[in-house]
């Protein structure tokens, strides 16, 4: 059996459009590579060398600010396509989050791949303008939200991203338990917000009910109307 055809992703990422022999032709371009919280994959303003599909695990795509400061622009997680097919350059860092597991393709062999097969054009298309209106959303969260709005929408991404939908349990009060892959400061500096703030918010959140915090990287979503409301 090839890596294709073990996939966990296999049917919600953009090979999802190829049938078993186009299937079996990219899995001959493509290799599996795994990353360490930390290590990087692609690198700001470099050459765009690679492209990937995200396995397992989150990445963050990240820019640097003029004075040297990072500025998280973004993150992906299994199923999410990483990389700039048919771009020269790319235009963010990709780093690792978590324990972390690609399959990775040379941009150029990609391309010409792709070139071959409409539908794998057309798959992107979608990936490209739903990372459009993702965009879109992101500038509102940063832009015009509060602070108290921007965790809540925050938490409900990363939940709706992290949580195995079949996990819950209670229809009338669902929970949703997840590791965040940040920690309070990386939340401040995706937010646009000071991890003072930040910490204050997470408290508030659990004072009224909406969340829980067994550790300080777990999450439980006990309100999701009520967190939801507080999104705006």
């Amino acid at each position: 059996m090839t890596a294709c055809d073990t996939c966990v992703v296999r049917n919600r990422a953009i090979c999802a459009a190829l049938d078993g022999g186009e299937v079996a032709l990219l899995n001959q371009i493509g290799r599996r590579r795994d990353l360490a919280p930390g290590e990087s994959l692609m690198w700001e303003g470099e050459d765009s060398v690679l492209v990937a599909n995200v396995v397992e695990g989150v990445l963050k795509l990240s820019t640097g600010t003029e004075d040297g400061r990072e500025q998280i622009v973004g993150v992906v997680y299994p199923s999410d396509f990483i990389g700039r097919p048919f771009g020269a350059t790319s235009g963010h860092g990709v780093t690792a989050l978590t324990q972390a597991k690609v399959c990775v393709f040379s941009r150029r062999d990609f391309d010409k791949f792709a070139r071959e097969h409409p539908a794998l054009e057309h798959k992107l298309l979608q990936r490209t303008l739903g990372e459009l209106d993702r965009t879109r959303r992101w500038m509102l969260l940063l832009g015009r939200k509060s602070a108290g709005e921007k965790l809540a929408t925050f938490l409900l991404e990363m939940s709706e991203r992290l949580v195995d939908p079949g996990c819950d349990t209670q229809p009338d009060l669902p929970l949703s338990r997840f590791a965040l892959p940040f920690s309070r400061q990386q939340v401040a500096d995706v937010l646009g917000l000071t991890i003072e703030t930040v910490s204050r918010q997470f408290t508030r959140l659990k004072a009224d009910g909406l969340i829980d915090l067994p550790s300080r990287r777990e999450v439980v979503i006990l309100n999701r109307a009520g967190l939801m409301a507080e999104a705006g």
